[in-house]
């Protein structure tokens, strides 16, 4: 069984900085990809990032610049540092983790809870 847990959520003022946290547990060979998408408030969920195994990373537009993607392979763990802050950022940031479980095992993709980012004054 395979579970994500985030963290790294909350309240931040206009311009503040959070990082969010997408960890992984339990039966975990490898992660070949991670997303980040966020769900505002009456909005449809919007993708925001991603991480492919090779390190490689993309950005939706509204965050280039002010948004980096990392990854911490021994602890099983996908980042998302924000920084420059936006109350267009507030919303409800999951996480997405392609998972193989076992050599030569099929990718599955597992989901987190979802965290709450705020961004007001």
């Amino acid at each position: 069984q395979v579970q994500l847990m985030e963290s790294g959520g909350g309240l931040v003022q206009p311009g503040g900085s959070l990082r969010l946290s997408c960890a992984a547990s339990g039966s975990i060979f490898s992660i070949n990809a991670g997303t980040w998408y966020r769900q505002a408030p009456g909005k449809q969920r919007e993708w925001v990032a991603s991480i492919v195994s090779g390190g490689a990373s993309n950005y939706a537009d509204s965050v280039k610049g002010r948004f980096a993607i990392s990854r911490d392979t021994a602890k099983n763990t996908v980042y998302l540092q924000m920084s420059g802050l936006k109350a267009e950022d507030t919303a409800v940031y999951s996480c997405s983790l392609d998972i193989r479980k076992s050599v030569g095992g099929r990718k599955q993709t597992y989901w987190g809870q979802g965290t709450q980012v705020t961004v007001s004054s």
